[in-house]
């Protein structure tokens, strides 16, 4: 999932509970995309709301646990 968010390849909503969308589809395991958020290793490119979709990208502690993969 980071690496496709790495890629340019991902999307994600908005909201307390957001969703991520691989090459136009949504991810199958959304459990993984809210921890992933949580954890601090995704956001999304600029401010979005609920439903919407912006552009993933990583952030450093993303970027560093890539490296460390």
């Amino acid at each position: 999932m980071l690496r496709a968010v790495e890629a340019g390849r991902a999307e994600v909503t908005g909201g307390v509970e957001p969703e991520l969308y691989v090459d136009g589809l949504p991810c199958c395991d959304q459990m993984a995309t809210h921890d992933l958020v949580r954890a601090g290793l995704l956001r999304p490119t600029q401010p979005t709301s609920f439903g919407r979709r912006v552009c993933a990208e990583l952030t450093d502690d993303g970027r560093a646990a890539l490296a460390a993969s």
